[in-house]
């Protein structure tokens, strides 16, 4: 804890108002739903990519998977943050816990799973994703067939909406392009 002579050189600091900014030095940045296009990917999943930060190597994504959907077996490189908008979907390692729309879920690095959407769920899953680092894609051996990062992924995006004429132009993009 400071004591007094800890705060006193910061007693005649030209600050205005006080010690926290009452003027905004940066602003935030809104996205609609509707102002970054959903994606179909080709394989029955569409993404709308919402933000990437290169320098962390961070990519926020909102995916819907058809019912039945199976997302091949992955390996994180870094900590993953997901939120289950509607729908229902689960891990085929832990199939007791099942995500369904307002379930919060949290991966550590390191962590290797498929996720499954339920055949019979009759809307399939919707669900946000912040996710530092890659997705390893592996095959049931451990080798490696694909890997998806902020930059592949930044990349792919653009591509399909190009594909489709959709603007990407929303897209929150930090540390280069």
């Amino acid at each position: 804890m400071a004591n007094a002579e800890d705060i006193r050189p910061f007693e005649n600091a030209p600050v205005q108002g006080g010690m926290v900014p009452t003027q905004a030095l940066t602003h935030a940045t809104h996205i609609g739903e509707s102002d970054v296009p959903f994606v179909g990917v080709g394989d029955g999943s569409s993404i709308q990519l919402l933000q990437v930060d290169l320098s962390l190597g961070l990519w926020i994504v909102r995916t819907k998977f058809a019912p039945g959907y199976a997302v091949d077996t992955h390996y994180h490189t870094g900590q993953v943050f997901a939120v289950t908008l509607d729908g229902s979907w689960y891990y085929k390692e832990y199939p007791e816990y099942v995500n369904r729309k307002g379930s919060y879920l949290f991966e550590p690095a390191h962590s290797v799973h498929t996720l499954l959407v339920p055949e019979d769920d009759p809307i399939g899953a919707d669900v946000w994703f912040a996710i530092y680092g890659a997705n390893i894609n592996i095959d049931p051996q451990g080798n490696v067939t694909s890997v998806v990062d902020a930059q592949s992924i930044l990349a792919a995006y653009r591509a399909l909406c190009e594909a489709e004429g959709l603007s990407h132009d929303k897209v929150i993009v930090n540390g280069a392009p």
